[in-house]
């Protein structure tokens, strides 16, 4: 399910590596929740034998470390990437002087150490990406705007000052933002980037080559994030081929913050002619279609509309008991919901039933609830009043019946105020199923 971490784990700019042990590792940056800036100081890993249920294998490296010495001390440690090759993974990076750095490590999670500048690249150093080739030559790919890229040298790490290109693709022909992800399938090399063409830089694009430094040509948007927060802004990521089907490993804004960005993955396919057909943002992500009697945390929108937003509470209660109170040890709400609030989940597979409950901190107002499908002018199948319950943090359930449906559906609660009630904020929503 999306977020694909456990909810108070933020790790965005997410790297994903199926390594020869059967597990998916994501290499990633990490954000504190709470914090005013993109990226800290350490990095962890994340692995998973089955994309669902994932281990962190705790700190894999951190620059707050006074025995680093200059380039690497307090530097901010900006998206991450990682590659095998003769014998040892390696970890590029960013340093503290607009360069690259490289550390090295016997095992896929770390720890990473004895790090090394990568003589060379340096100038727009950002978010590096490394590819190894089928002939075991290793390329880097850095930078912002102007997408730079070079076949390392044998000690990698350095780089080949005869290969590097410093526009493989561009912000005005292609989209380019920052973020970049390579990788190859028949014989097709795919560039991965943050793609700023809708105005933000939400979209993860990609650009295809019959070589690893190009010519490139833009083809196409794989997934937008736009919509998941009022605050997101940007987004980065990469594909994976894992047990031979393809994923999008991306990240989504939450918290009302552009800085607290989730992992999230959805499946995707690489048709013959070479192209990526662009995907919706998934409540379920790998799971694929959910069963709507499962409990879900209101938080897992994939979509939000008109100013409300995820947000951490202290546990709350359920009511009379019947539903969980929270997952994951972290309990999170839909706060700011005020009249024309809407969130989505997709998708649900329904087998007729017929009522919807709801977990919910209704205030001063209360508020009216719509269930709707597919989208937010969709079909009503039921009306949920929330009445209010005088005090903030004090969450109960309510009720109501529902048409019953078949099928995979999109859901779409539309948030009203009752008649008569001002402006203000209505409810705060803890999380919702349906049952029979």
């Amino acid at each position: 399910m999306n977020p694909a971490l456990p909810l108070q784990v933020f790790v965005p700019d997410p790297e994903a590596r199926h390594w020869a042990d059967g597990r998916t590792y994501v290499y990633g940056s990490l954000v504190l929740s709470g914090s005013a800036s993109y990226c800290s100081r350490e990095y962890r890993v994340f692995s998973s034998a089955d994309l669902v249920t994932w281990h962190d294998h705790g700190c894999s490296f951190t620059t707050e470390d006074d025995s680093l010495g200059e380039p690497w001390r307090d530097a901010t440690l900006f998206a991450p990437d990682c590659v095998y090759t003769r014998g040892r993974y390696r970890l590029f990076f960013c340093t503290a002087a607009n360069g690259e750095g490289v550390a090295t490590s016997e095992s896929a999670s770390g720890p990473f150490s004895s790090p090394k500048p990568v003589e060379g690249a340096h100038g727009d150093a950002i978010d590096p990406a490394a590819f190894v080739d089928d002939d075991g030559k290793t390329y880097l790919f850095w930078g912002q705007f102007h997408a730079r890229g070079a076949c390392l040298r044998d000690d990698l790490s350095s780089i080949d000052p005869t290969t590097l290109h410093r526009s493989l693709v561009n912000e005005e022909e292609h989209g380019f933002h920052e973020g970049l992800s390579i990788r190859k399938h028949n014989g097709i090399y795919y560039l991965v980037y943050a793609d700023i063409s809708r105005g933000r830089p939400t979209s993860l694009g990609y650009a295809t080559a019959n070589a690893p430094l190009g010519p490139y040509e833009r083809r196409g948007i794989i997934i937008d994030n736009n919509g998941c927060d009022p605050q997101t802004w940007n987004n980065h990521g990469s594909i994976e081929e894992i047990n031979g089907s393809w994923y999008v490993f991306y990240h989504r804004a939450s918290q009302n913050s552009r800085y607290n960005r989730r992992l999230c993955i959805e499946p995707v396919r690489i048709l013959a002619d070479g192209t990526i057909p662009e995907v919706p943002m998934t409540t379920g992500g790998v799971e694929g279609p959910l069963d709507p009697c499962r409990f879900m945390d209101a938080s897992r929108a994939c979509l939000l509309a008109g100013g409300l937003y995820a947000a951490p509470v202290r546990c709350p209660e359920s009511g009379d008991g019947s539903l969980p109170a929270g997952q994951d040890g972290c309990h999170e709400v839909l706060m700011n919901i005020t009249d024309g609030s809407a969130a989505c989940y997709r998708f649900f597979t329904f087998s007729r039933e017929t009522r919807f409950e709801c977990v919910a901190s209704s205030g001063t107002y209360g508020g009216r609830i719509e269930i709707r499908l597919e989208d937010p002018e969709g079909e009503v199948i039921g009306e949920c009043d929330v009445e209010r319950s005088g005090t903030w943090g004090r969450f109960a359930r309510s009720s109501c019946e529902v048409r019953p449906v078949d099928g995979t559906h999109a859901v779409w609660l539309i948030f009203r105020r009752g008649r008569g009630q001002p402006h203000a904020r209505l409810l705060d929503l803890r999380g919702f199923r349906f049952c029979r």
